[in-house]
């Protein structure tokens, strides 16, 4: 966990804490602290005045990774991206031969994190701040713990409106604890989303592997020589669909929620006959039961909007929500968002 602490002395009894989690494949500080140019989100909550926390989950970034040393625990339909092979590695077979993670440990360890918030900084609740697969995390942690949370922020949220609600047995689930990514492979998946002249700076393409890199010592060290891999655990999840955003009409009620995504986001809008993998984010807003939701959708914009142009307006949206919990003076509807900032109703 790293904190950006804005919060001036003589208004510690005023303060907001912000707690922002990462998706799948991105670690936080990568995410949310890009040290180039205005890219660091938190740093732009933190001048505004926020107490400002990031967190990696058990398996990403900086936290412990307990099984993804082994590069035997590789996906082994992707253990042929190991060349040259680290020292003692055959391909084969994992080592631990099952996923990772769950929906009960990653919400663990969300609540660890809050309840160390509220505890060392002596505040009620906490602002959560997602981004893209965190849905699955702080959207469940929100309904089942609304005394805990004041509001609710979902960047480009994962959401399958018809996933399963109920545990997978056994548990851990057989598969293997983690995917890898290479940087060619990561920058051309975000490309496919751009669309518009100046979207995103080509010098993104460094900055943002070299982050990614900097939270994974043990994965700059495979793959090319000098470039590394991305090791990204694999999770097992349940428990976040419509009959849970619904739920006790949590969300949008004592917990206010605004979710925001781009236009050419493609990761969290798709089109599966798999319901596990069948996303979208309208369908969220729609499931939301509470009145005070509000959604966004951002103009020439993709998945990975925070490397984007749009970069500077989600801080500017996050820190006018924190503020007044409301868009465009509303705290209901939807919303589209120009290259401006400029925001109106959506037609």
């Amino acid at each position: 966990m790293r904190e950006r602490d804005g919060t001036s002395l003589g208004h510690l009894d005023e303060r907001t804490a912000v707690l922002m989690l990462h998706g799948r494949s991105v670690p936080a500080l990568a995410g949310f602290d890009l040290d180039f140019k205005s890219y660091s989100w938190s740093d732009a909550l933190a001048k505004a005045g926020y107490d400002v926390f990031m967190m990696d989950l058990q398996g990403s970034g900086l936290s412990p990774r307990p099984k993804m040393d082994d590069p035997r625990n590789v996906n082994p339909a992707q253990q042929i991206l190991l060349k040259p092979r680290p020292p003692g590695f055959t391909p084969g077979p994992p080592n631990y031969p099952f996923q990772l993670t769950n929906s009960i440990s990653d919400r663990d360890d969300l609540n660890a994190v809050v309840d160390w918030i509220i505890r060392e900084r002596g505040v009620k609740k906490v602002a959560l701040i997602g981004w893209s697969a965190a849905a699955f995390t702080m959207g469940p942690y929100a309904v089942k713990n609304p005394g805990k949370v004041s509001s609710l922020f979902l960047l480009a949220p994962i959401f399958p409106p018809e996933g399963t609600s109920d545990a997978p047995d056994p548990l851990p689930q057989p598969g293997f604890p983690m995917f890898v990514s290479t940087k060619d492979g990561t920058w051309n998946g975000w490309g496919n989303e751009v669309h518009c002249a100046d979207q995103r700076e080509d010098e993104m393409r460094d900055q943002v592997w070299n982050a990614i890199m900097a939270s994974d010592p043990v994965g700059a060290t495979w793959g090319k020589v000098g470039e590394g891999l991305n090791r990204i655990r694999n999770f097992v999840r349940w428990g976040w669909n419509k009959t849970t955003a619904a739920q006790d009409r949590v969300l949008g009620g004592s917990v206010p929620v605004l979710i925001a995504y781009g236009e050419y986001d493609r990761q969290a809008n798709t089109s599966s006959e798999d319901r596990e993998l069948n996303f979208s984010v309208p369908a969220l807003y729609n499931a939301v039961a509470g009145d005070h939701k509000l959604m966004v959708k951002l103009d020439c914009a993709g998945h990975s909007v925070v490397w984007e142009m749009q970069h500077n307006n989600v801080h500017n949206l996050s820190k006018h929500w924190l503020k007044h919990l409301k868009v465009d003076g509303k705290t209901n509807g939807i919303f589209t968002m120009n290259t401006n900032g400029d925001i109106s109703p959506a037609p």
